[in-house]
């Protein structure tokens, strides 16, 4: 029995083929790009779609470009006016640039969440305790731009930093409610004295009106007896001023007078 070599090499070949085509063939999705060495040199990036290298002598790295949420681990830090705090935070971040990212550095995940740590303990070191709690949003840029600006270097853009939580101990936090307790009652007092104030000028004005007008006395304590008179249940002994009740009583002496002669 003899073999047929013609068509063992033919079946050979074409495994060799079919092996050479799954090697050569890369498919890239919308989002991802490929990276393409040549004997170890650079040589271009493509995709998306489908990209044909060469096995054995191409070589292609696989770089995702979406948004990337990189959590940023809890980091001791000392605020300008020496307080310890614990503070954390999360960085957003996207390849910009996938030759960078992947030549002029190892692993930018892990680059950016070093350079963040370090960033967030920098920038924060240079604020009071009341900016961290009061004003976030401001530095969230600043640690934003400073990041950004560090990165773009590797191909990486930092879209967004985000103070997560600022972390105090007990005696802090016990300090902080005394404080605003303190901020209160001042306020209170404050309040309180400047109401007493504004009604000490108010009386002193009524007062120099009714020392110009004479009548409005009267007048006003008419006005006391009607109030008063309208709870039935009250008794009241009202003081009566001498200017009213001497009219009456001089006319009733001249009435007297007449009557007796």
């Amino acid at each position: 029995m003899t073999l047929d070599w013609s068509w063992f090499g033919g079946f050979a070949i074409l495994l060799l083929s079919v092996v050479f085509l799954l090697n050569a063939v890369r498919i890239f999705r919308e989002y991802e790009r490929g990276v393409v060495f040549t004997l170890g040199r650079f040589w271009k990036v493509k995709g998306p779609g489908l990209v044909i290298i060469i096995p054995g002598i191409q070589q292609v790295v696989r770089v995702d470009l979406r948004t990337v949420v990189l959590e940023v681990p809890t980091q001791d830090v000392i605020s300008r006016d020496n307080v310890s705090v614990k503070v954390s935070a999360v960085v957003y971040l996207r390849v910009i640039d996938a030759q960078k990212a992947v030549i002029q550095v190892v692993d930018y995940l892990n680059a950016t969440s070093q350079l963040a740590q370090t960033m967030l303990r920098s920038v924060l070191g240079k604020h009071q305790l009341d900016d961290m709690l009061a004003e976030r949003e401001r530095l969230n840029l600043d640690i934003q731009q400073a990041l950004d600006a560090q990165t773009d270097s590797w191909g990486i853009k930092v879209s967004n930093v985000e103070i997560k939580q600022v972390d105090l101990t007990e005696s802090m936090i016990r300090a902080i409610a005394r404080q605003a307790e303190a901020e209160r009652e001042r306020r209170a007092k404050v309040i309180h004295t400047e109401g007493e104030l504004q009604a000490s000028e108010k009386l002193f004005q009524a007062a120099k009106i009714l020392a110009q007008e004479p009548q409005a006395i009267q007048l006003r304590y008419l006005e006391t007896l009607t109030v008063i008179g309208a709870d039935k249940n009250t008794t009241i002994v009202f003081p009566l001023p001498m200017d009213l009740v001497t009219p009456f009583l001089e006319k009733m002496k001249r009435g007297s007078g007449e009557t007796g002669s």
